[in-house]
């Protein structure tokens, strides 16, 4: 090769590279992955794969909004029961319209196709905070506390702020519109099957307080040996997903993890640690986690139901089992522990045993 063409061939690359939709996962965490041969030498390292398939709950809410006295009562049980024993259940018929979810995700997938240095300095032409994209896991110290995605985690603040912008802001206006009311409907719901009718979440869960997160996974080369998102809990109250086809969701039951199989007509429901807290321990924050795929992309995007930063979470009757914390307190914790551990800790650093 002469001397021309490989500087040809060096300045394509370079070309490539800056058009690339990708994250450079690669080479910037390059020592992490130099070290993959130790990680695998560890004890603990196979069971991190070991996955049983189930189907999560599966709730018609046909019958909570349009069932007999009967009906609503069995499906306000099913919620309760699901959210009480996994943590985790599934909702069809949920209102929302099929139009807004398929628009919500053309834009994201044009969002994310954009090259990865414009993507970088995106926040300010889409008057999103500063912060929102973000990708990898700049903490990590090993492979496992990696995250092989990317993010618009995004405040609806700055999506009613950004209103008419784009047809991005407007679609996101209403795709949030519409899952906080099902985020709502279903609060409200959990907090009566405990026997506690109040406006608590209406009052503290604003719809400027509330998040939407875009994700994207890429395809990962050496998939499974590396997360999409590392395992965690959600530090809101519920979180309402949206997945495509190609699955990767994961949470842990009985101490093993269970691969939740996509569900085109339906969205998928979790209970946070905020709600955990606020039911005293009856409702359950699992850990859950994506796993990354060799050959295909995937997208997802989540509502998270969550309250201002100055809300007090405390559970609903005594004697608690967790003390009583503000979500600021909740969140700054959180990010202590990860800078510190590589991981979050969550929920029992408030435990009332702890103190």
């Amino acid at each position: 090769m002469t001397k021309s063409s490989k500087v040809s061939q060096q300045a394509n690359q370079t070309i490539s590279m800056k058009e690339s939709p990708d994250p450079p996962f690669e080479e910037t965490y390059k020592n992490l992955f130099d070290n993959i041969s130790n990680e695998k030498d560890s004890n603990n390292y196979e069971n991190l794969f070991l996955v049983e398939k189930c189907e999560l709950p599966l709730v018609d809410l046909y019958q909570l909004n349009y069932g007999d006295e009967f009906e609503r009562r069995d499906c306000k049980k099913k919620i309760a029961k699901a959210s009480k024993e996994w943590g985790f259940f599934q909702v069809i018929n949920h209102g929302v319209s099929h139009d807004i979810l398929a628009k919500m995700r053309m834009e994201q997938v044009k969002l994310f196709k954009k090259p990865f240095n414009e993507k970088m300095n995106i926040d300010k032409n889409l008057n999103f905070s500063e912060g929102s994209y973000r990708w990898g896991t700049p903490t990590a110290t090993c492979l496992r506390q990696l995250s092989w995605s990317e993010a618009f985690h995004v405040p609806l603040s700055d999506v009613s702020s950004s209103k008419g912008l784009s047809s991005l802001s407007s679609t996101m206006e209403q795709f949030a519109t519409t899952l906080s009311e099902l985020a709502q409907q279903l609060a409200r719901l959990l907090a009566e099957e405990l026997g506690h009718e109040s406006n608590y979440f209406k009052e503290t869960c604003l719809p400027n307080t509330c998040y939407i997160r875009m994700n994207r996974y890429p395809a990962c080369p050496i998939s499974p040996e590396v997360f999409g998102l590392m395992p965690h809990t959600d530090s809101d109250f519920l979180t309402i997903l949206h997945q495509d086809e190609i699955g990767g969701l994961q949470l842990l039951r009985d101490g093993k993890w269970i691969s939740v199989k996509p569900n085109p007509q339906a969205l998928v429901i979790n209970v946070g640690d905020l709600f955990q807290a606020w039911s005293n321990g009856v409702y359950k924050s699992v850990e859950h986690r994506v796993v990354t795929n060799k050959v295909k992309e995937r997208f997802s995007t989540a509502f998270f139901l969550c309250p201002s930063y100055d809300a007090e979470i405390q559970s609903f009757v005594e004697p608690s089992v967790y003390r009583k914390f503000s979500f600021r307190e909740f969140r700054q914790q959180v990010q202590e522990d990860v800078k510190r551990f590589g991981y979050k800790i969550g929920l029992p650093r408030f435990l009332v045993s702890s103190h």
